[in-house]
């Protein structure tokens, strides 16, 4: 498992990747940037002002690394818990805020951000990524694209298929496993009798690698690495973020019934919040006058977007139907028309 720093901060100088301070600083905002949006969701599912919400806390270090170590050509493929990585690539806060609150308008990416649509359906959005991959290489162009997904999702035809795919004709993808050990209720040692996730690769003729997903540093280094292999044409990673989801699976979902106390402490002693604070503070970069004054900015960041969700006119039936095709399919259309008369 890459390693780059320890839970009390301290780093590996023959490892550490070279970044400039005021880099490592913003790297800082948006993981918690992404901790204060994400409790916040959790209170506006609570307060009824927001639908089923899928949680990220502790896979905050996965999410900000491997989305920061992409150029802006690159594209990514998200699972719905990933709140951390959308941000990173400009996507607004609002626009997940909106997809939560079951408005369309949270799919309707903007055409300056390379960030695909969430996907729910567990694994979906692999082999659709890897087809994206497969494209940029044959129209010749020079884009990556990431996809993510869970531990629960390497037990789904969808990731065997992608990556078969990308092995054969070695697409630009960079497959991205947030090991976070819990597929709603089911262990990562139900999931699958291999060591590790990342040995997976090896079946499809390419290179896997495990990191401390806790370590924003090694998952910064891990997937830059990645990036420019594809982007040299030197086909596929797996890149398996080994982390923890500290929350519930979402909102609808009860930890308690299968998790026990001490495990979660055990993981919660391993903040990636608090790891890369400790660094950063080491390094001389960050002080207590810093730290409250991005946390003041983060949560008027995050109080604006709701704000802006909350004031988005609300969804009409016929949204659904909208959105999947550029020209929309004839069953569609008679199923809307259908819609259309039905409510006059």
């Amino acid at each position: 498992m890459l390693k780059i720093l320890d839970e009390n901060g301290n780093v590996n100088p023959v490892l550490e990747p070279e970044l400039r301070g005021d880099e490592l600083i913003q790297m800082y905002k948006f993981m918690v940037f992404s901790r204060v949006a994400d409790e916040k969701a959790f209170s506006l599912q609570r307060e009824g002002r927001m639908g089923t919400y899928a949680q990220l806390k502790g896979q905050e270090a996965a999410q900000v690394g491997s989305s920061y170590a992409l150029r802006e050509m690159d594209w990514i493929f998200p699972s719905y818990r990933d709140l951390g990585a959308m941000i990173v690539r400009g996507l607004p806060l609002e626009y997940i805020y909106l997809y939560w609150m079951g408005n369309e308008e949270g799919s309707r990416i903007p055409e300056d951000v390379n960030v695909f649509p969430l996907s729910v359906p567990v694994g979906s959005q692999i082999p659709i990524g890897v087809g994206f991959s497969n494209a940029i290489k044959l129209d010749e162009g020079n884009a990556v694209t990431v996809v993510y997904f869970g531990d629960g999702a390497t037990s789904e035809g969808d990731f065997h298929e992608g990556m078969n795919w990308a092995g054969v004709f070695k697409t630009p993808t960079v497959f991205f496993c947030e090991n976070n050990q819990w597929a709603i209720s089911v262990p990562r040692n139900k999931q699958t009798a291999s060591k590790t996730i990342s040995q997976k690769a090896s079946a499809y003729g390419f290179k896997g690698i495990q990191v401390d997903g806790n370590d924003l540093l090694a998952v910064y280094s891990a997937t830059k690495e990645a990036v420019e292999k594809a982007q040299k044409g030197e086909g596929p990673t797996l890149v398996e973020a080994y982390t923890y989801r500290m929350s519930d699976h979402t909102t609808a979902d009860d930890s308690g019934r299968y998790r026990n106390e001490s495990e979660i402490k055990k993981w919660v002693e391993q903040d990636p919040i608090k790891r890369f604070k400790l660094y950063l503070e080491l390094k001389g970069l960050l002080d207590n006058s810093l730290d409250d004054k991005i946390r003041k900015e983060t949560g008027q960041m995050v109080d604006n977007a709701v704000k802006k969700a909350e004031a988005c006119p609300a969804p009409k039936p016929e949204d659904i139907f909208k959105y999947t095709y550029a020209e929309m399919p004839d069953h569609l259309q008679e199923q809307l028309d259908e819609l259309e008369d039905s409510i006059g």
